[in-house]
């Protein structure tokens, strides 16, 4: 009877252990280590900032990718289910992960639909002298302000369908047929497209000014509590952690799994891609601001102003090959986006199958074709950009960090349950963990999340985001925030269709279940 409890049936199961790196690292790597990492290094200390930046990845990221790795598989089940057996009201971390997943994707996907056209764009730089015209005017057709829903952009939501469509077929096809085939092709394609972007980069005239500027130290800085804010800052949201993600991709590990040393390949990795990023982007950008005659600080930008504006203007004053170069691209960003868009939905796909016990396909065109219509509904609109603006910067400043600063004060305060953990973890992973592990958790990372979420708070409390309305911001920012936390609560309200089990019994209930299914 143990197969039926909680809907514990035969679990989907990676193929091999690569295909598993491949898409956590797929997860991690994605549109931030491209146009986030680069400006965050370069304006928190340059080469200086590597320091705090390595030390955060080992006292937060890797711990919080091992604890988050050890959840999924030793509970076997996406976050709410996950975290169900630690305690039920704990469930409430993992349906609030569920949910920001789901404000999450709709607005990511957008972004990935407009990397899609610039990547036609691309072809005979069609974006003009004035980039920023282009993208604000003519391709997205922003208003002048924001406010509610008045028309579409057909230029925007057609993409957009097509970056639905790809993505929930392959979340569709499912884990061993579906999400690690497809990584298993967009991981090495990505590396294959960014590796030549970067040798390109290297040769462009300009580009040891740009590297230089961003690898010149500035030891100062580190002195700087907010850079290493930043540092922690760019490590937790890089690694995927917070969002659910990790748990439910090691939920369909086999039962004899490395997690310890999967953790640190997929750190490492992302690390050492947004390493490549900071040279190709600086690369290029040293080359704008030599042919312009300006400083570096007078080109570089993040987000997607270095992507739909500063990039665009830099392809179209490169000596030779401007085209190839801004497909290369902007194929980077569409392959990253995707590989990243495909974890954020398998969450939420994999949490309803757990909770009502439904088939892959009929979840995916339910739960993920409702995201794709929410998504679609939304974002192609001449409003969309300041919604997405609003939500990703509240629903990343006080829903992310938030919701990992709950989880590890949970797990290892209330709870004490990260012994457990670290044995359930030691038991089958060729890298032990011994103490270290339990601090960092249970004391430097909450310190960091909470440090980070109070000096984020009291600078929001200081003036309205980006100056924009009071009114939208309670809606599109706060009023997300707020949702996101009552769909949680709500859910957890809901028993489960039956008595959940214990710890222990529910582990071990499970873990038979997969050893059957294997044999």
């Amino acid at each position: 009877m143990a197969e039926h409890k909680l809907g514990v049936e035969q679990r989907e199961q990676w193929g091999t252990r690569a295909g598993f790196l491949m898409a956590a690292i797929g997860s991690a790597i994605g549109l931030g280590n491209i146009w986030r990492f680069p400006y965050i290094a370069y304006d928190n200390g340059g080469g200086a900032f590597l320091l705090p930046y390595l030390i955060a990845l080992f006292t937060a990221g890797i711990p919080l990718l091992i604890l988050e790795y050890t959840i999924g598989h030793r509970y076997r089940g996406a976050a709410p289910r996950a975290f169900l057996p630690l305690a039920r009201p704990a469930q409430a971390i993992g349906w609030w992960q569920v949910a920001m997943c789901f404000v999450i994707a709709t607005y990511y996907a957008v972004i990935i639909a407009w990397a899609v056209r610039y990547t036609g764009f691309a072809v005979g730089q069609q974006w003009g002298d004035d980039p920023e015209t282009f993208l604000m005017s003519d391709f997205l057709q922003a208003s002048d302000s924001p406010g509610m829903i008045s028309s579409y952009v057909g230029g925007v939501a057609w993409p957009l369908i097509g970056v639905w469509v790809v993505t929930l077929v392959i979340v569709a096809f499912g884990i061993r047929r579906g999400v690690e085939k497809a990584n298993k092709i967009f991981i090495p394609l990505l590396i294959v497209l960014f590796l030549i972007l970067v040798v390109r980069a290297l040769f462009l005239p300009g580009a040891a000014t740009g590297l230089d500027a961003l690898f010149s130290p500035d030891w100062a800085a580190i002195t700087d509590g907010q850079v290493w804010i930043a540092a922690y800052g760019q490590i937790f949201f890089s690694l995927s952690v917070g969002f659910g993600i990790m748990i439910t991709y090691a939920s369909y590990l086999r039962r004899r799994a490395d997690l310890t040393g999967s953790a640190l390949v997929a750190g490492f990795a992302n690390s050492s891609f947004e390493l490549l990023a900071g040279i190709g982007v600086f690369a290029t950008v040293g080359f704008m601001a030599v042919q312009s005659g300006i400083g570096v600080n007078d080109v570089v930008t993040d987000g997607i102003g270095l992507a739909f504006v500063a990039f665009p203007q830099i392809i179209s004053t490169l000596p030779g090959g401007a085209t190839l170069f801004g497909l290369l691209f902007f194929g980077c960003l569409v392959v990253a986006g995707v590989s990243s868009l495909i974890s954020i939905v398998q969450v939420i796909v994999s949490s309803v199958q757990d909770r009502t016990g439904m088939r892959r396909g009929p979840a995916v065109a339910v739960v993920g074709g409702g995201t794709a219509l929410a998504s679609i509904l939304l974002f192609p609109t001449k409003e969309g950009l300041y919604i997405l603006d609003a939500a990703d910067h509240f629903i990343n400043q006080y829903g992310i960090a938030l919701a990992g600063l709950v989880t590890v004060i949970t797990v290892s305060w209330v709870l004490r349950k990260l012994g457990t953990l670290r044995d359930h973890a030691n038991a089958s992973s060729a890298v032990p963990l011994g103490r270290w592990w339990v601090i960092t958790l249970s004391v430097i990372t909450p310190i960091i999340l909470g440090w980070m979420t109070w000096d984020s708070l009291r600078t929001e409390l200081a003036s309205n985001y980006e100056d924009y309305p009071t009114s939208f911001l309670l809606i599109a920012g706060w009023g997300v925030v707020i949702a996101v936390i009552v769909f949680a609560v709500v859910m957890t309200l809901i028993p489960w269709r039956r008595t959940a089990p214990d710890d222990e019994h529910f582990h071990l209930n499970t873990v038979e279940t997969a050893e059957t299914g294997r044999r």
